[in-house]
């Protein structure tokens, strides 16, 4: 569970590079009934999703020729270019040096030795998401990576992150925290890309789950809007009923009802 306020290391924020973000603005409104709020052509057509008047997401166009539609995860670092250098150290690369954003924070992005890409935040005026894990918000987001020992290696090296190892059926899932934050503060995890997984043209990236009221309810809203499905749903037990899906340009997410205590 994602818990604020955000400290160093934790997940905070998410966003969509679209190659129609008026299009992607709609798949999201029917699915998750989110407004989309343009923050003017000074933002290059970024802007944010609400829900109930608080930021849930955000959305850009792609700013690489050539880039694919997808969702990048960011995590909060107290000092970007601090964490620049650290993911360089650890063997990952940067697409994106640190910038200014405005007076709203100070962003960066890389990609990790396995090939993931995700971004970096040092808040400014915006801390943060406004509302995370509640129905139609980010819940968790996860890694699938071919190379799984590396990755670990890598994210406590730049964030101190918290890393559980749990024994699955066939698999061993690993579960991340913010440094000193406790079982309350899980916020993701890190599995290795499965044979079939690869088969059926899954990649070493990060996905973001968001919390639904009903997965399957969810999964017909999407398929209804052009998205499609690209894991049927599962109830794991103890964690809830999931299932993966692409939106109507092919960036992947996750939708999952949590399994109540």
């Amino acid at each position: 569970m994602i818990t604020t306020p955000y400290v160093p290391g934790s997940l905070l924020w998410v966003d969509l590079g679209s190659p129609d973000v008026a299009a992607s603005a709609d798949f999201y409104g029917a699915l998750f009934g989110w407004d989309f709020q343009s923050q003017g052509p000074e933002a290059g057509g970024y802007g944010m999703f609400t829900l109930d008047g608080k930021i849930v997401a955000a959305a850009g166009p792609l700013m690489q020729e050539g880039a694919a539609s997808a969702w990048t995860v960011h995590f909060h670092t107290p000092d970007a270019d601090a964490t620049a250098k650290a993911v360089e150290q650890a063997g990952g690369s940067i697409r994106m040096a640190p910038m200014d954003v405005f007076t709203a924070g100070r962003l960066a992005a890389f990609t990790d030795p396995t090939g993931a890409d995700f971004a970096v935040w040092q808040p400014g005026d915006t801390r943060g998401l406004g509302a995370v894990n509640d129905p139609n918000t980010l819940c968790w987001a996860e890694l699938h990576t071919a190379d799984p020992e590396r990755a670990k290696a890598f994210y406590h090296s730049v964030f101190d992150w918290q890393i559980q190892d749990m024994p699955m059926d066939g698999f061993t899932y690993t579960v991340v925290s913010p440094a000193g934050g406790g079982e309350d503060a899980r916020q993701g995890g890190i599995m290795g890309l499965s044979d079939e997984m690869r088969q059926e043209g899954w990649t070493t990236r990060w996905r973001p789950y968001f919390e639904v009221a009903d997965c399957d309810a969810a999964i017909g809203v999407a398929q209804e809007n052009g998205g499609e499905v690209a894991m049927p749903p599962e109830t794991v037990p103890g964690v809830g009923r999931m299932a993966a899906l692409t939106d109507p340009f092919g960036a992947s997410f996750s939708v999952i009802t949590s399994a109540t205590e």
